[in-house]
């Protein structure tokens, strides 16, 4: 007995319609949630156009506030430029106002030098180098206190600096008795001062007079170390400035 076939079932598969199918499927559900997504601003009262218009206006600050930095800083170099500018002119007036100030001094001490040898009398010993210039006494507010006020100056010109020693003596009367003091007496325990300059010197000793001591005049006396200077002397009438 021969086999008789059964029914011959013929099928369709075709893929690329079901991809298309599924693509479109995603688009659609794409664009219905961009167009809920756009529904939902709308409703919440977002405007796209304001805020393109916003963004605008926030780039055109953003461009007027970097302007704005960079000529603050261009203003602030310049500042510093001329801050620099006048620290350097005022270390220049500075240096010459200094060295005008060392000129003054040398020239007031060559004109207390000049002035010393106009003041000197003519008969002077030759081998004198230093002497008194100005002389006075003032009183201090302890009783029995004095200070002694005198401005050496040199006689020759000033090559180099003079050094040496001054001796100070007080003549005057003690319980009717003449006596004379001398630095030691009068100071405590100095017996000469030292002096070391170029051109003059001011010098106040103060001075301590012992009780019921009455001076009538004081002698200094200067002795200079260099070789070859011979001593100056000078006697003043004691005479207290007015208070």
């Amino acid at each position: 007995m021969a086999n008789i076939p059964g029914k011959l079932v013929v099928r369709t598969y075709a893929p690329a319609w079901r991809w298309v199918l599924l693509s479109a499927a995603v688009l659609v559900v794409g664009l219905a949630l961009l167009a809920a997504y756009e529904l939902g601003l709308y409703k919440a009262g977002y405007d796209a156009m304001q805020a393109e218009v916003a963004r605008a206006g926030l780039r055109r600050q953003i461009d007027q506030l970097q302007q704005t930095e960079h000529q603050l800083h261009l203003q602030l170099a310049a500042a510093e430029e001329a801050r620099v500018a006048d620290v350097r002119e005022r270390s220049e007036v500075a240096r010459t106002i200094g060295e005008l100030q060392a000129q003054v001094e040398r020239q007031q001490q060559d004109v207390e030098f000049y002035r010393g040898l106009v003041a000197q009398p003519p008969d002077r010993d030759a081998n004198v180098a230093v002497r008194v210039q100005q002389f006075h006494i003032t009183a201090d507010p302890q009783a029995q206190r004095f200070v002694l006020h005198f401005t050496l100056n040199r006689v020759t010109q000033p090559e180099q600096a003079i050094s040496g020693t001054l001796l100070i003596t007080l003549d005057g009367s003690q319980n009717g008795t003449p006596v004379s003091q001398d630095l030691a007496a009068l100071t405590g325990g100095k017996d000469h001062l030292g002096f070391d300059f170029r051109y003059y010197a001011h010098l106040d000793q103060p001075i301590s007079l012992p009780a019921a001591f009455k001076p009538d005049s004081v002698t200094i006396e200067l002795r200079p170390a260099r070789k070859g200077a011979a001593s100056y002397r000078q006697t003043f009438i004691w005479d207290v400035d007015p208070s």
